[in-house]
């Protein structure tokens, strides 16, 4: 596996990588050397200057997972690597008390009028008198944003003796008010402040968001701080602001279009502005660079990484439970769209036991992966799956039992529309993935490798001749799994082969009498039963 980092990232990350996939570090690409370059490439590791677009995505043809080293992805056409089945992994966590500080730094400078004093010193005058600031303490904070590094510069606020306030409509009261902030509308927040920090991500609903309306309710004395992204802040309609009055001054850490040199902005005497530095420290650029380069590994070795933006969330704690899950429920959805051939229109998940105390979203794009990937021309994974069923027209809903049951949890996936049973079911037995029902009969062997599944009438002299015709093509049987519902009824049988049948061999089990369907499937091997299925 080869990995492309076109961004400077620190010697930890970079260790993480190498000891998993040979790494290329190639900064300073133009975007027509990239473009050229990441056909050769499994993975792409950014910051926050490379564009990583939908033309790109599309010429690296063997691309799994792009990594953000930091929080913001706007860089990145998150839907367009969705579409084609390219997981996106951040570091959120990574600089999230670097920005804070920094925005507590600045709110200190702008209070303190500490960058008009440096320069004001500095150019030989002593001016007390005018640079007289003012104290933050019981002054009121109002954040647009209360994620986690809106809750640190909260917590940190709040013990410089500051009254926090905040807008964010995806935090309920309860989680705001045990970290002391109070929630309010975004009208309410503006015209309380004394200062206003901007904490959301930057979004087609966002962008913009502070414009001349929204700064017209600030107090003439407020200040406004954006160490978020550039964008969120419509900038024309701050300078105008800020020439006219209509606030104190600004502090700027970010800006629509960077390197923001020429910015007119920077030039203003009410305003302080920094070089996109909140995330700039060394420990920081550790942190996000460990995180997403254990990300990217994950998502290389087929497990589910920490920072997943186009994934349903999974805590930490919940992934070593759920990874061997994903696997059994991925080798479901094959099998079962191998042994029938097609797809109905709507499929339901069920999941029973210990299963339910976990978000199962992950599980039943795991089922849709295994589905639809034998049926779909294009690469279908975790990712974009559920995207795949929709184009389908495939209905999917979850149900979550949390009775218990003997293989302490259970998945079973339930097609609807025919008279006839059309289900499976798997389970974790010692750890290993097995097939446990099918069409509403009970079975029992590791869901992995060459496995020839028919259905017949019970009869007998079935197993005998299936295995006859398997054997004068001198095709092994290494287990038989069979299963009917009443005597001289519906059978399935299951036979784990060393090796798959020929496709021009598979017409003679037909000529069986009584056998109805008969299928191929084949999988995966699985650890240890590369030679031995059951």
């Amino acid at each position: 596996m080869r990995v492309l980092i076109t961004e400077p990232l620190s010697e930890p990350g970079l260790q993480v990588l190498r000891e998993a996939a040979d790494v290329d570090v190639r900064t300073g690409l133009s975007p027509e050397e990239l473009m050229s370059a990441i056909g050769a490439y499994d993975a792409l590791v950014v910051r926050s200057a490379t564009q990583v677009t939908a033309s790109l995505l599309e010429a690296g043809c063997r691309l799994r997972v792009v990594g953000r080293a930091g929080t913001g992805v706007d860089n990145i056409d998150v839907d367009a690597a969705t579409r084609r089945g390219i997981v996106v992994v951040n570091a959120p966590a990574g600089n999230s008390n670097a920005v804070a500080e920094h925005t507590i730094a600045l709110m200190l400078a702008l209070a303190r009028r500490i960058y008009p004093a440096v320069s004001s010193f500095k150019a030989g005058r002593w001016e007390k008198r005018t640079l007289q600031g003012f104290e933050i303490k019981d002054k009121t904070l109002g954040l647009v944003g209360l994620g986690r590094i809106g809750m640190l510069v909260a917590s940190k606020s709040r013990g410089l003796e500051m009254r926090v306030i905040a807008h964010d409509p995806y935090v309920s009261p309860e989680r705001a008010a045990s970290s002391g902030v109070e929630l309010a509308s975004l009208e309410e927040v503006l015209s309380a402040a004394d200062f206003v920090s901007v904490h959301t991500p930057l979004s087609p609903a966002t962008r913009g968001m502070i414009g001349a309306r929204e700064l017209a309710l600030l107090k003439p004395t407020a200040y406004l701080l954006n160490c978020a992204r550039g964008g969120i802040v419509d900038e024309e309609a701050l300078r105008e602001a800020l020439e006219r009055g209509v606030l104190a001054g600004a502090a700027l850490d970010v800006f629509e279009q960077e390197p923001a040199t020429d910015n007119p902005l920077i030039g203003l005497p009410n305003v302080i502005a920094t070089p996109h530095l909140g995330a700039s420290t060394a420990e920081a650029q550790e942190h996000v660079a460990l995180d997403v380069a254990r990300s990217v590994v994950d998502v290389l070795a087929g497990r589910i990484p920490e920072g997943p933006v186009n994934l349903p969330y999974v805590p930490p704690k919940a992934v070593e439970f759920l990874q061997p899950y994903i696997d059994l429920a991925t080798r479901l959805g094959s099998f079962f769209v191998q042994w029938r051939g097609g797809l109905l229109g709507r499929l339901e998940l069920v999941y029973e036991g210990e299963i339910c105390e976990y978000d199962t979203r992950v599980l039943t794009s795991a089922f849709l992966a295994g589905l639809l990937a034998p049926v779909s021309a294009g690469p279908v994974n975790l990712v974009n799956a559920s995207q795949y069923a929709d184009e389908r027209g495939l209905v999917v809903s979850e149900a979550r039992l949390g009775r218990g049951t003997r293989y302490g949890s259970l998945i079973t996936a339930r097609f609807a529309g025919t008279s006839e049973p059309m289900d499976i079911s798997g389970a974790l037995i010692q750890g290993e993935p097995h097939l446990v029902g099918l069409d509403g009969q009970r079975l029992d062997c590791v869901v992995q490798g060459c496995m020839l599944v028919d259905l017949h009438h019970d009869r007998p002299g079935i197993v005998g001749r299936m295995g006859q015709i398997l054997g004068q093509a001198d095709i092994n049987i290494g287990f038989v799994q069979m299963s009917r519902v009443t005597r001289g009824g519906a059978s399935i049988m299951i036979l784990g082969l060393d090796e798959c049948v020929p496709a021009d061999l598979m017409p003679r089990f037909l000529e069986v009498p009584n056998v109805q369907r008969v299928r191929m499937v084949t999988l995966p091997p699985y650890n240890g039963h590369e030679d031995d299925a059951a």
